[in-house]
């Protein structure tokens, strides 16, 4: 039987240290729940720690960012910055005058966001980390785990939420899913992604998941879905930068043939 655990050891805290000494600034991306907050704070425990998803926490540091990076004489874990870019050109300018290695670390759970912050505003300042949710030998480090907890493990996935001590017994995976996905398809997917068509997203959704380690045929999927090929290539590209899939290019001897093959479709956890 799969046991709840009290505390895992991430694989991703050797890279996180490692990074903070050699840049300003780190940026722990992932997908929402893969556990970047607690990881962050259990590496850099002394920092302050501030949710930028907090509306008078944003209202602060959108209405005078200098006010509220003075705050930080020694850096701080700033989680969900994605959403006061504005931030980021006066993040530069602390990071840029103080020369400090692991000044700031900060959290997003959309690529898309956080990336074009970066690369507009702290590029060469930041080392980036990826946070994933739990993996087998993440799990395998805090509990035993036989061939039949294996089994469990696919259905369960590797979301932490799942795997904790205080809420597992109660709490069924297909719950916990259920919960996510709304919540990722009303907040991420129509709120900041601009997706209007829900109910046509989220069955787009689910036939990606029918077809999670095949050949991603998009004329294939959007012709199953009655969507056109361009929606179905941008919600892919969605999917994408919101950590749900990921595409494994293939490998072939001439590079060119790499590219114009299709990639398989994989999604980042099996629960």
């Amino acid at each position: 039987m799969l046991q709840p655990i009290n505390q895992i050891q991430r694989r991703a805290q050797n890279s996180l240290k490692r990074l903070s000494k050699g840049f300003p600034v780190v940026a722990l991306t992932g997908p929402r729940q893969s556990g970047k907050t607690t990881l962050a704070c259990s590496v850099f425990p002394k920092k302050p720690y501030r949710t930028l998803e907090d509306p008078e926490t944003r209202q602060l540091a959108l209405s005078d960012p200098r006010a509220f990076l003075a705050q930080f004489p020694e850096g701080a874990i700033l989680d969900e910055i994605q959403r006061t870019p504005e931030l980021f050109s006066y993040l530069q300018g602390v990071v840029d005058a103080k020369q400090q290695m692991g000044l700031f670390v900060i959290t997003g759970s959309q690529q898309f966001g956080l990336l074009e912050a970066i690369t507009q505003s702290l590029a060469g300042r930041v080392g980036l980390v990826e946070l994933l949710p739990l993996s087998l030998s993440e799990i395998a480090s805090a509990q035993k785990v036989s061939p039949h907890v294996h089994n469990q493990l696919m259905f369960t996935g590797g979301y932490p939420a799942l795997h904790n001590k205080r809420r597992s017994k109660s709490l069924r995976p297909t719950d916990w899913f259920r919960a996510y996905v709304t919540t990722y398809v009303e907040r991420d997917v129509r709120q900041v992604l601009g997706v209007r068509d829900l109910a046509s997203f989220e069955r787009f959704v689910r036939m990606c998941a029918s077809r999670s380690g095949q050949l991603l045929n998009l004329q294939a999927l959007a012709s199953d879905c009655g969507i056109s090929v361009t929606n179905a290539r941008q919600w892919m590209s969605v999917l994408e930068t919101s950590y749900v899939v990921r595409l494994l290019q293939p490998w072939h001897e001439n590079f060119g043939k790499r590219l114009v093959k299709m990639p398989k479709l994989y999604f980042l956890d099996t629960g």
